[in-house]
């Protein structure tokens, strides 16, 4: 394990004063937009003449509503009517007629359609949408998915609507979550199409409405080959796969399953990771007893060889359109929720996590 050594400590510096507007990404400089150049005052004068009109209440949707909402902004959620969505969003506080509304209703009052609902969901959803985009509207997504992959789509916007996105770096449930704990979630912003000449500026100020503490720009095409590489990478696919490969071996091994599951996730999740997550990666080294230390250095360009080859395999997949056809092929059909909790239902009853569930209601904080 990697057990703290407090020989290894090191303090903290102050952090760096903030507001400075170009800064030094490992040598890299680039411009970062912050939330306090945007306050609730500025919002409501650039935003004064304008409807939000959030077009699906998933979790992004909902988030980045309530987020508007709390914000001073006018919004309405638009979605289909009696749904589990549009019972959610009633018990949220949206109302029926008023701030709540089906489809097509709320694109028609809104001046931004925030385009949140799922990527197969918009390929199947556009038509309904395209007459609503008229001259002088905001066409807003979260994802870069539909537009540049429009052979697949059919996504295409009008030449006479601003195109823009805001991706936050992370689940919905985490920009609400953030907003509300008053720091804010980082994300990235892009321009794809400027017909009013205000898509700069207002992209940038709808990054922070919807809950950002900072934005740094990207484009539409950079942010969603790395957004699917990602999910499928180190996010979520490879670290689940790694996590189920060590703890099979453990487990092979003759370890127990508490044994296993503290070995591989929670002293990740609870003692590691918050290290990284607060001062980088050599800061979690550092604090860890020079035995770890060491074994870590030694084997790191192991697992850098070993799954460099299958990121490389990744990134094509995303760049030449086959996760996205798989995702539309497969999110599309009429057994798509039902696979998909199965799935899930193999994960959550897999010996690793039905472990974990023990392990997390051990925590002091849950007793």
């Amino acid at each position: 394990a990697a057990r703290p050594a407090s020989t290894n400590l090191r303090v903290l510096a102050a952090p760096a004063a903030r507001g400075v507007k170009n800064l030094s990404f490992g040598g890299t400089v680039e411009p970062v937009v912050e939330r306090s150049d945007y306050p609730k005052e500025k919002l409501a004068e650039i935003f004064k003449d304008d409807t939000m009109a959030v077009i699906g209440y998933g979790v992004q949707g909902r988030a980045q509503s309530l987020n508007m909402k709390d914000n001073g902004l006018k919004v309405l959620v638009a979605c289909r009517e009696g749904g589990a969505s549009w019972k959610l969003a009633q018990e949220d506080g949206w109302v029926p007629g008023e701030t709540l509304l089906p489809i097509e209703e709320g694109c028609a009052k809104g001046t931004v359609i925030m385009y949140l609902l799922s990527d197969s969901g918009q390929t199947e959803q556009w038509p309904t949408i395209q007459p609503f985009l008229t001259k002088g509207k905001t066409l807003y997504f979260s994802h870069g998915f539909s537009v540049i992959f429009k052979e697949q789509t059919g996504v295409v916007p009008p030449a006479d609507v601003d195109v823009m996105l805001v991706a936050p770096k992370g689940s919905g449930t985490s920009v609400r979550r953030l907003f509300q704990a008053g720091s804010g979630i980082n994300s990235s912003f892009a321009v794809f199409q400027d017909a009013t000449g205000r898509a700069q500026e207002r992209a940038k100020a709808l990054g922070v409405a919807v809950g950002s503490g900072y934005l740094y720009e990207t484009t539409f095409k950079k942010e969603v080959l790395s957004d699917l590489t990602g999910e499928r990478g180190v996010l979520m696919g490879a670290i689940q796969g790694l996590f189920q490969a060590q703890y099979a071996v453990l487990r092979a091994k003759g370890h127990s399953p508490s044994e296993a599951f503290n070995e591989t996730v929670e002293e990740a999740t609870q003692s590691l990771y918050p290290l990284i997550a607060e001062n980088g990666m050599d800061w979690m080294f550092a604090n860890c007893s020079i035995t770890a230390q060491r074994g870590a250095l030694d084997w790191k360009d192991k697992f850098d060889a070993a799954t460099r080859p299958v990121f490389e395999e990744l990134y094509e997949s995303v760049e030449n359109g086959s996760e996205t056809r798989r995702v539309l092929r497969d999110c599309s059909g009429p057994n798509y929720r039902d696979q998909i909790t199965k799935e899930l239902a193999e994960m959550h009853d897999s010996e690793m996590w039905q472990a974990g569930r023990t392990v997390r209601s051990l925590r002091p904080d849950r007793q």
